[in-house]
């Protein structure tokens, strides 16, 4: 076990490692530079401290050991750090030369149902339980209306004699036979065919909640959220176009070039595993045509089919730009909180309504914009507010979203 001096090293070490040497160098694998587990055995340490400090100059004074990573690395200068002290590098070397211990398994707790398939079973309950009342009120319906005929009867002054061998009617002929009882079912067939119907084309290309796995795993969690990369760095289209835009691989590749393991937070429970996100790193790299052994591209790519999540119909027009850039709309606004999702699914309905909800409750934001100083201080007396919403600056206008 290690001692809490110790501990303390490897702790600052890793700072130390994270900020000057993680660009070029892994711990347990080649990159840009060599792998550094275990480094400080293979070199003296006082040579480390001038490796590192200038490691030019050695190269220059034919220094054999440094002449000889220099070419290995086929001439690739190392950055000299003048700024590290020898305890820096202490630390640094502390850090490479730890062996984390070996995770403890923690069992797999099954999970119960999910939340959509209660909301289902809740659902269809519900219609059964409506369409019993209904049958039961018909029923009801069928038994007073026979008593009341038979009222009537009585005080017209019709005596009905029983009949000496009586016939019981099945209560469908009597049903059939009740002209008022059959208007009635009638016109509740169509109303509630005519319920469900709407209901149905309602959510025709409505896909809120829509979640697809795509051939790549990629977190939001981790990098929106772990690692707070902002959402117009991968997705950089969303400044000047109406298209947010599908990051390049390339894009993912800026960092991943030398990220090619996972050593985040682990969610065991839903299997999201070290190994499960480093093998996804893998097939970036084979998209890609990554060789990490050599650490340079083969030119063999494999095409990537993501799988499209948000889309909205053709006759619709939707500028990211105006939006996120002019109206600085949070991303979460529609997309919700991205930072938290594992997998990436449809917050939003994004359906007319709730569109013209949110131009109804948002204001404009007029600060320091001269293009909007004389249509505001026209319409702020017009509707005589200090602030106008989208919508009172023509957001509810038929021509802005369909032309």
């Amino acid at each position: 076990m290690a001692s809490a001096d110790n501990s303390a090293a490897v702790q600052a070490g890793k700072k130390l490692f994270n900020a000057n040497c993680a660009a070029c160098h892994k711990l347990n694998k080649r990159a840009v530079g060599p792998a550094l587990r275990g480094v400080s055995a293979k070199y003296d340490k006082e040579w480390l401290y001038t490796w590192i400090k200038n490691s030019t100059a050695m190269v220059k004074s034919g220094d054999a050991q440094a002449v000889a990573i220099y070419e290995e690395y086929n001439g690739s200068v190392m950055t000299s750090f003048p700024q590290l002290s020898n305890l820096d590098i202490d630390n640094i070397l502390a850090y490479t030369d730890y062996v984390p211990p070996a995770p403890v398994a923690v069992a797999n707790v099954p999970t119960t149902a999910s939340s959509q398939e209660s909301e289902v079973s809740v659902s269809n309950t519900l219609i059964l339980i409506a369409l019993t009342l209904v049958f039961l009120i018909l029923v009801t319906m069928l038994f007073l209306v026979q008593r009341t005929l038979m009222r009537i009867a009585k005080l017209s002054g019709v005596e009905i004699k029983p009949d000496p061998k009586p016939k019981r009617t099945p209560i469908w002929l009597a049903f059939v036979q009740n002209q008022f009882l059959v208007m009635i079912s009638v016109v509740l067939l169509l109303f509630s065919s005519a319920y469900f119907v709407y209901g149905y084309f309602m959510q025709v290309g409505v896909d809120q909640g829509y979640m697809p796995l795509q051939p790549i795993h990629y977190s939001h969690k981790i990098h929106a959220g772990a690692n707070q990369i902002e959402c117009k760095y991968c997705h950089s289209s969303a400044r000047v176009s109406k298209h947010s835009g599908i990051p390049s691989l390339n894009v993912c590749m800026n960092c991943h070039q030398n990220i090619a393991e996972y050593n985040g937070e682990e969610d065991l429970e839903n299997g999201y595993t070290k190994d499960f996100y480093t093998k996804e790193i893998k097939k970036l790299y084979a998209a890609v045509g990554w060789d990490e052994e050599n650490q340079k591209y083969t030119g063999k790519t494999e095409p990537v089919k993501w799988i499209r999540i948000h889309n909205l119909p053709d006759f619709v027009y939707f500028n990211h730009a105006q939006h996120v850039e002019v109206g600085e709309i949070a991303c979460q606004k529609c997309h919700g909180a991205v930072e938290e999702m594992e997998i990436m699914y449809q917050y939003s309905p994004l359906t007319m309504g709730w569109c013209i909800n949110c131009h109804r409750e948002t204001n404009v934001k007029v600060e320091s914009n001269e293009y909007y100083a004389k249509i505001h201080e026209a319409l702020s007396k017009k509707y005589g507010v200090e602030k106008l919403t989208v919508a009172q600056m023509g957001g509810l206008e038929c021509g802005k979203c369909h032309y």
